[in-house]
């Protein structure tokens, strides 16, 4: 990107990057590092056509995800249950955040729009910061 005087990096960390949940200290320590090495790239490419910075997305629904609601179903929850019962806890809109979202605002952030868009963690999470 250096030799090419111009590049986008964009980290994919997690609303815990933000945000702490008990039990999960592993995850929100190696978030907040994702976050925290964006902001420094962010810095040491100021002065150049590179920009680095995150998104932090709240309850998508990957593998990690869908293992908490099998537990929340093994436990006696119907799955749409479980489901609501998991997104009622964090997340506002009730809904999962999906690829698509995600990837739309990865595009922003690779056009000359965002050009001045550095260090920034952008979270797209549903509500759940805004709590």
């Amino acid at each position: 990107m250096r030799a090419r005087g111009w590049g986008r990096i964009i980290n994919v960390a997690s609303v815990h990057g933000l945000a702490a949940s008990k039990e999960k200290s592993a995850y929100v320590a190696a978030k907040h590092g994702v976050v925290g090495l964006t902001k420094t790239i962010a810095l040491e490419t100021a002065r150049t056509a590179i920009t680095c910075n995150a998104i932090c997305p709240g309850w998508v629904l990957t593998p990690l995800v869908q293992r908490q609601i099998d537990l929340r179903v093994a436990a006696g929850e119907s799955p749409q249950q479980a489901r609501d019962a998991l997104l009622a806890e964090k997340q506002p809109s009730q809904e999962f955040v999906t690829p698509q979202q995600l990837g739309e605002l990865a595009l922003f952030l690779c056009g000359d729009a965002a050009a001045q868009v550095r260090g920034a963690a952008w979270n797209m999470d549903g509500g759940w910061l805004a709590q």
